[in-house]
């Protein structure tokens, strides 16, 4: 049984079903046609955009981000598809915190609904620091349908590593 590492979390029948549409050479197939379009969010200054209107729309009352850029350098492998960061500086006499979002740049090229799972994920960092129960009802609050497109990005990344 080939192990599935982007779905190691997930209950065995569901791997099987991943495991199957491997073998009968059906996964892109099937992850084409549910997610047929690309999105246009291309470059850092638009990432940037399109993070803060989520941010606005959900999150008006979170602290603000400094900085959000597509990060060629995110380790895919170490399940790093996005990274949130506060980096404390002192500025005189206060201590200044400058907050950064950066999103791995495989998914300058994802579809649209990966992106906004991405961004969604990393913005609810901004109110809970764990993955534990708030935090998964703060994704599910701000993109319904979370959990499927989480596991369906788990997917897509399984069929981009298999070339």
């Amino acid at each position: 049984m080939t192990p599935l590492k982007y779905l190691a979390a997930y209950p065995v029948h569901l791997q099987d079903q991943v495991r199957r549409l491997i073998a009968e050479e059906r996964l892109g197939e099937y992850l084409e046609k549910r997610y047929p379009g690309r999105h246009d969010v291309q470059s850092d200054k638009a990432l940037y955009a399109y993070t803060m209107d989520l941010k606005q729309q959900y999150l008006r009352n979170a602290p603000g981000i400094d900085k959000v850029l597509y990060d060629s350098k995110l380790d895919v492998l170490r399940n790093a598809l996005g990274l949130h960061t506060a980096i404390s500086r002192v500025q005189g006499g206060r201590l200044k915190a400058k907050k950064e979002i950066r999103v791995a740049a495989l998914f300058r090229e994802a579809a649209p609904e990966f992106l906004a799972m991405i961004v969604v994920h990393e913005l609810a960092h901004l109110r809970e620091f764990d993955h534990n129960k708030a935090f998964y009802q703060l994704c599910e609050h701000m993109l319904p349908g979370y959990h499927q497109l989480e596991f369906d990005l788990r997917v897509y990344l399984t069929w981009r590593e298999l070339g």
